[in-house]
């Protein structure tokens, strides 16, 4: 049986993958104090693998193939009053996404950052960070296909374009500019204090992750 699992995406790689132009993503492998970062790896049943040796690291991939995924995401709750509605006949127009709050005791409906333009929903106060998504407000799900473990400037122009960016420079395939975009990405994801270690500078080993979009399974939350 699949694992469920969360994973989170900011709301530039959301969009990507509302776009169907993300198909990959790459985590970081963190090493232990003491561990010897001179190796190469691959995935078997979880466990990175010494190449050549059979021998388990320490760090398991945070997810195998068959998985899967529930992309958390900003969110807002926005209750059907909020929206200027009747609440108890009619509710909003798309009546599939209106369900009833327990926890709050009315209804409303899920709303996501990454859907909203800047000035579409002006008060900042309404969104949660994406870490508090609940299970229930997932509205993009994936099936893990592969796991991989590379390091992070082995990436490739193709690599680039799976990862979601699509700016001229990566659509003509211009490799210079392409990553330096990549390089600012994933700079802006590594807290200040670890970028010696963990930033593009660094070359660290990653988990590569490739996935495909797929239907919410039938699940209980």
């Amino acid at each position: 049986m699949s694992r469920v699992l969360p994973i989170l995406f900011n709301t530039e790689m959301v969009r990507a993958n509302l776009d169907g132009r993300k198909g990959c993503t790459r985590r970081l492998v963190k090493f232990l104090p003491g561990e010897n970062p001179w190796w190469t790896g691959y995935i078997k049943d979880g466990a990175m693998l010494y190449n050549g040796r059979n021998e388990p690291c320490i760090r398991n991939a945070p997810y195998q193939p068959g998985d899967i995924l529930y992309v958390r995401e900003t969110w807002a709750w926005c209750p059907c009053w909020d929206c200027g509605l009747d609440v108890e006949k009619t509710g909003c127009g798309n009546k599939e996404e209106r369900i009833y709050n327990a926890k709050k005791k009315e209804y409303g409906c899920y709303m996501y950052r990454a859907s909203c333009e800047d000035n579409e929903y002006p008060s900042a106060d309404i969104w949660h960070p994406s870490i508090h998504m609940p299970k229930e407000a997932a509205r993009i799900w994936l099936r893990v296909t592969d796991v991989r473990v590379e390091r992070l400037q082995d990436i490739t122009i193709d690599d680039i374009r799976r990862e979601g960016l699509s700016s001229v420079a990566v659509h003509a395939g211009d490799m210079e500019i392409a990553l330096e975009e990549w390089k600012m990405l994933w700079n802006s994801t590594i807290k200040k204090p670890d970028i010696d270690r963990y930033g593009w500078d660094a070359d660290p080993y990653v988990f590569v992750i490739d996935f495909i979009k797929t239907e919410k399974p039938e699940i209980r939350f």
